[in-house]
């Protein structure tokens, strides 16, 4: 029986003894005036990132916008990117997609069967709904928004209800629900963590968990909570590994080798 998206990422984590998730959010307006920013460039620096930390990272976290802006020539390179990375890796697709089932089956679709990726992000805002068509695959994976690392998502995600119910503890509890197929996992941002422990003591669920590095999380703290209960944390960081030093492939590996030695020393 083929693995459930869960069980592939501890295997892949075992196999490669790693935890960190790295972001290949590309973006010219950041990467240095000699560097080649055409996407044709674009794509042969991705790949030679790719081919230089494959054995050193978990998963890889392609942003979406920064592929869309670039229009339809954007999406070819994101495909080409996926293709790229062949099965080497996890692939996560940051789409944050949420609509009604309908379109959310066609966003699946999309993001599973024609591009080839492994897992995405997903907005619960319209319920169940919303993450079903994601899930129905035993195989694929979804990470749904739970408590974000930006200063605004608390606008939202730490509503109380009347009977003080925290709008993120019921996230986390609605995904254990659908759970069934043993793909899903919450995204729990690095800048929360006086209420990690909390969200940890819910489930078991897996945590993709951005705000490490650039934003100013708190390592530690993320990957030790996140790792409780037999679980695994994936360490998301995109700024801080991709655009180390001058960009150069020998600063962006030891940036990367960095965050796992980090991150391996503090499970231990």
């Amino acid at each position: 029986m083929i693995d459930t998206f869960n069980e592939r990422l501890k295997k892949v984590s075992l196999k490669k003894n790693s935890k960190l998730c790295i972001g290949l959010d590309i973006d010219p307006d950041r990467m240095p005036n000699h560097m080649d920013k055409s996407l044709q460039g674009i794509e042969s620096h991705l790949k030679e990132i790719i081919d230089s930390t494959t054995e050193i990272c978990l998963a890889y976290k392609l942003n979406m916008a920064f592929y869309e802006q670039f229009g339809f020539k954007g999406y070819e390179l994101m495909e080409k990117i996926v293709s790229y990375i062949d099965s080497r890796n996890i692939t996560i697709a940051d789409g944050k997609r949420g609509d009604i089932g309908n379109t959310t089956k066609k966003y699946a679709i999309s993001i599973f069967d024609t591009i080839g990726f492994d897992s995405i992000t997903v907005s619960p805002y319209m319920g169940a709904d919303s993450i079903v068509p994601f899930i129905s695959n035993r195989a694929k994976g979804a990470f749904v928004l739970c408590l974000t690392s930006n200063e605004s998502g608390k606008d939202v995600q730490k509503f109380k209800n009347d009977n003080n119910t925290i709008m993120y503890e019921y996230i986390s509890k609605l995904c254990d629900k659908l759970n069934t197929n043993d793909n899903i996992g919450l995204v729990v941002g690095a800048t929360n963590p006086e209420n990690m422990q909390q969200i940890r003591q819910l489930n078991s669920l897996p945590w993709l968990i951005p705000g490490i590095g650039a934003q100013g999380g708190d390592l530690k703290q993320s990957v030790t909570i996140s790792n409780e209960k037999k679980s695994i944390g994936l360490i998301n960081v995109s700024r801080a590994i991709l655009f180390a030093g001058d960009c150069s492939i020998h600063d962006i590996v030891k940036a990367a080798e960095n965050y796992n030695y980090q991150i391996n020393g503090y499970l231990k």
